[in-house]
């Protein structure tokens, strides 16, 4: 077994308590003293701190980067003004999504921010695809921090003015205590927030200089994971898969008009055109037993329609919340959830769990 690695930020969370995990082949937390319940309260109330620096950053530069991530990708990248983003899906040949990413227009090239337990395999397929009119970057000199939660834009305000005045999904470069930043607004977790791009040398002081505030505390990746689910936001390796299409996973949205020419293609124009086997779905539970990944879901008559792909604790629901892939053609409002051999009513629900705040000025 390979030894795992650490983020810049390794001493500060053992510092502060934190309990550490395996994740993605990173040594991460887990939580903090208070928990995963009261951290993730307290993003939702104030605001939270989350070291995701072991998520990829690359930089592609070359004149024909956009038009070349658009056979790879079937978001509108050309469409991009400089400082604004996108959220896409890699496609493979069978229309299966290798990973969720984010793509930013840079001055100087475009941004592509990956999954963890991705890196590798997304660095070799753009290596692949792209040609050698472009230059692909490993940027693991640089850390990254999420801010997230309703008071993070009064924090950014004291920090950095330009970046607080950004809109959803708009990024600049900026400078916080003489440390130069790349700062998009977006996030994970349905709240309002930023990602703070820094080096690695600079991520440590960073950190701290942000936790001064007494608005934010240090939040583990427990709560990244109900703050998302909340917000029904999908996971790669649950959600999303090389088996599962971006029209399955409800990703319909993302899809630039008339877009034929990116892998796998033509399967999904068929599923956007004709329909899919199955569709992502919210869960409310009955009672106050979790459903977890994979158990498997029922209809009334005892038929198998579908699979749990996440499902935890709603701590602003107070109640277990779940997301599944279900038939297509199953229209009924309730299902029935297998646990260790009882049957649970689960009640399909509009996504998200939790209204999105994000801040479109």
């Amino acid at each position: 077994m390979s030894e795992l690695k650490t983020t810049p930020l390794y001493k500060l969370h053992l510092n502060l308590g934190a309990k550490m995990v395996a994740f993605a082949g990173y040594e991460m937390p887990v939580q903090y003293g208070s928990g995963i319940i009261q951290e993730h309260l307290h993003c939702r109330e104030l605001a939270g701190l989350f070291d995701i620096s072991h998520m990829g950053q690359f930089l592609i530069t070359g004149l024909s980067v956009a038009e070349e991530l658009e056979t790879l990708v079937p978001g509108n990248i050309s469409g991009l003004k400089n400082g604004q983003q996108r959220y896409t899906v890699l496609t493979n040949e069978n229309g299966g999504i290798i990973d969720d990413i984010i793509i930013t227009h840079l001055e100087s090239g475009f941004l592509v921010v990956v999954n963890a337990a991705c890196k590798e395999k997304d660095f070799a397929h753009l290596k692949q695809h792209l040609s050698n009119r472009c230059t692909i970057e490993d940027l693991h000199d640089q850390a990254l921090l999420a801010l997230q939660g309703p008071a993070a834009a009064q924090v950014m305000a004291q920090l950095s003015k330009q970046a607080s005045e950004l809109s959803f999904m708009q990024a600049c470069s900026a400078q916080i205590a003489d440390m130069t930043c790349f700062i998009s607004r977006c996030g994970y977790t349905g709240e309002d927030g930023f990602e703070i791009s820094i080096d690695n040398i600079h991520a440590e002081t960073l950190a701290n200089k942000l936790l001064t505030f007494n608005e934010i505390k240090a939040i583990g990746l427990g709560a990244r994971d109900t703050l998302r689910l909340e917000a029904g936001l999908s996971l790669y390796g649950h959600e999303l898969n090389d088996s599962i299409s971006p029209v399955e996973a409800g990703l319909k949205w993302t899809f630039r008009k008339d877009a034929t020419n990116y892998l796998g293609a033509n399967i999904l124009q068929h599923q956007l055109l004709s329909g899919t086997t199955r569709r992502r779905v919210g869960l409310i539970v009955d009672g106050k037993a979790p459903v977890r990944e994979n158990t498997e879901l029922f209809d009334d008559q005892d038929q198998l329609v579908g699979l749990v792909t996440s499902g935890s604790f709603s701590p602003s629901l107070g109640k277990p919340i779940a997301l599944a892939l279900i038939n297509s053609h199953y229209k009924e409002a309730v299902l029935y959830a297998k646990v260790r051999k009882r049957m649970i009513t689960v009640n399909i629900v509009s996504l998200p769990f939790i209204p999105h705040r994000y801040q479109r000025l």
